[in-house]
């Protein structure tokens, strides 16, 4: 089981940018698939981005073309680079890794402790 720390969250203006982190340690960190979610409250958990063991990405329609999702084996970190932020992308940011190939999110996935991103004028 990989133990996941997020970071990087906080309070920005709409048109900012963040970067979240997330630390993975307790396995082998390539051979998982890793991804953002996010909960805003009333609403459900949802996919923002993937990436795979193979640095495959995919986003969510909401968020293409403003966030890049990445991946440093070296540092077994990764990352989401959230730019041109809106209002509507303030959540609570959730880390998740999971062994299955080109799977997020399963009953047998690790969660991050989740980090508050706020946008707001």
């Amino acid at each position: 089981q990989v133990q996941l720390v997020e970071s990087g969250g906080g309070l920005v203006e709409p048109g900012g940018s963040l970067r979240l982190s997330c630390a993975a340690s307790g396995s082998i960190f390539s051979i998982y698939t890793m991804g953002w979610y996010r909960q805003a409250p009333g609403n459900q958990r949802e996919l923002v981005a993937g990436i795979s063991s193979s640095g495959m990405t995919t986003y969510v329609d909401s968020v293409k073309g403003r966030f890049t999702i990445s991946r440093d084996y070296a540092k077994n970190t990764v990352y989401l680079q959230m730019n041109s932020l809106k209002l509507e992308d303030t959540a609570v940011y959730y880390c998740n890794a999971d062994r299955s190939p080109g799977v997020l999110g399963s009953a047998h996935s690790s969660w991050g402790q989740g980090t508050q991103v706020t946008v707001s004028s």
